[in-house]
């Protein structure tokens, strides 16, 4: 395994935490704390408690990881009414 390589897994938020952190616990009943990604920060992707999300992590701590994806849910946005762009 290459110093780059990184591993991809999916589990669900199940705890938001202070400065932008979030308990999510994996598909493998394994229980991380992960931060959202650059991108997702950016674009104002917003995640809440009971979101299904992708997470990266490195092989070296396995205890933390960066969300890299949400997936869209059957209950609507999860933000609220959008601004009209001017």
């Amino acid at each position: 395994m290459a110093k780059e390589d990184l591993l991809t897994l999916d589990g669900q938020i199940d705890e938001i935490l202070p400065d932008g952190r979030f308990g999510v616990m994996l598909e493998n009943d394994h229980r991380i704390i992960a931060y959202t990604s650059g991108k997702m920060r950016k674009f104002r992707i917003r995640s809440v408690v009971g979101d299904r999300v992708r997470v990266e992590m490195t092989p070296y701590d396995l205890q933390k990881g960066r969300i890299v994806f949400r997936e869209k849910g059957t209950g609507g946005s999860s933000g609220g009414p959008q601004r009209k762009r001017r």
